[in-house]
């Protein structure tokens, strides 16, 4: 399952700060789509933690961003515009940002994709 993920209204000095992401729950792992001002990795790891998803870079670690409410491992859900708080990790040592998500599209086939978008897939 593919899930698209807006991220936007945050608290910070420029109102035009917005990130799409793409999250792949088969293989947890999530691309940036499109973005201005907020500053996330091309793309990285996602780990559920209770009913919130962490995005998190290539190498995991340190959460870049935590979008609560978010379970991509619930029975229910997720479901298109679903929303929630999002708290982007802008300094790894400040507290985060925060904002909301929504989720604007979801794909449930299991088509392989073409080309695959991340770094580390095997060829």
């Amino acid at each position: 399952m593919r899930i698209t993920v807006h991220l936007d209204t945050f608290n910070c000095a420029d109102p035009s700060v917005y990130a799409i992401l793409w999250l792949d729950v088969d293989a947890r792992k999530w691309s940036r789509e499109g973005h201005a001002v907020i500053d996330l990795p091309e793309w990285g790891t996602l780990e559920c933690s209770g009913s919130d998803t962490r995005i998190a870079a290539q190498h995991g670690g340190h959460p870049v961003c935590v979008l609560e409410g978010l379970n991509l491992s619930g029975l229910c859900g997720p479901f298109e515009g679903e929303s929630g708080r999002a708290l982007w990790h802008r300094y790894a040592h400040h507290a985060p940002v925060v904002g909301h998500w929504h989720v604007q599209c979801i794909d449930a086939t299991a088509t392989a994709p073409e080309r695959g978008v991340f770094a580390d897939d095997e060829i």
